[in-house]
């Protein structure tokens, strides 16, 4: 069992916990990855490592709510436990040797993004952070981005804050104005990689994606976390789950990606239900 010793709610569906797991805040670096289980009965849930604090013994994870799973997740409190908490898994992100890069997140694909900037940031890194958001009221880790970042620049869909549009214009942008990028690191929905890619492809600029799809056992085994890369079949847990963009079918990721997307809904609907009872017997 693990304890969750630190909760905080971002915003009205996302959440920051910090589990006790001293074995894997030993070993954990940014770009890996945890796979939970909340209780017995529970499905795995695969999340990205958010942080980690190797004197306490403490990792960070931060989701959102969108299936069963994450609902039941988000109603445990500081001091409950979690059943299982296995890792760290995957390949951590390649920051030696990099001297300036465009970190790109969006939505909470941000709680990934943020730790690979620290990292960068504290190895010496010139730093240019640009998160995406859809309204004001979703924005996640603004005051960390700024304490990691030496530029950060702030998108919002509907102009609420920060600049309106998408990431892709400001890292355009910067390119053109002669941000000499050793490589751009994208983070957060499919679409939005896939566009960044399409935004540094034609400048040649390198750019690295962080996939998360579906995923079950964390070791290669199951095969459901498929992708094509450069025309082979590899596998996010043990191959990833950063990739060379320009190499990654996306099209392909996204059509996998969604399966399951209606029962999903119908999943967390229950959840939800389940959780304020007010579910009646069928």
């Amino acid at each position: 069992m693990y304890k969750i010793t630190y909760k905080r709610e971002l915003n009205d569906s996302v959440t920051m916990m910090d589990i006790e797991a001293p074995l894997v805040a030993k070993k954990a670096q940014p770009g890996q990855f945890i796979i939970l289980r909340v209780d017995e009965d529970s499905e795995r849930v695969p999340l990205t490592i958010a942080g980690y604090d190797r004197e306490k013994g403490t990792v960070r994870i931060i989701f959102q709510k969108v299936g069963s799973s994450t609902e039941w997740l988000g109603g445990r409190s500081e001091g409950d436990f979690i059943e299982d908490f296995v890792g760290p898994l995957g390949n951590a992100t390649h920051t030696e040797g990099l001297k300036k890069v465009a970190v790109v997140g969006g939505g909470v694909g941000c709680a990934i993004a943020l730790p690979v900037a620290q990292k960068l940031h504290t190895q010496g890194c010139e730093v240019h952070s640009i998160i995406g958001f859809r309204s004001k009221d979703l924005i996640i880790l603004e005051d960390e981005f700024k304490a990691a970042s030496d530029k950060l620049i702030i998108m919002t869909d509907d102009g609420s804050y920060g600049e309106k549009g998408v990431v892709t214009r400001p890292l355009e942008e910067l390119i053109k104005a002669g941000e000499n990028y050793d490589e751009v690191i994208a983070i957060g929905p499919l679409v939005m990689m896939k566009y960044v890619v399409m935004t540094t492809k034609p400048y040649n600029v390198k750019t690295v994606v962080s996939m998360n799809p579906i995923m079950i056992d964390g070791t290669g085994m199951c095969g459901g976390c498929r992708l094509t890369v450069g025309g082979q079949t590899k596998f996010a847990c043990v191959d990833g789950p950063e990739f060379d963009g320009f190499e990654v079918d996306f099209d392909e990721a996204m059509s996998r990606g969604s399966m399951y997307s209606s029962f999903e809904r119908k999943t967390r609907e229950r959840t939800c239900n389940l959780l304020n009872g007010t579910v009646r017997s069928e």
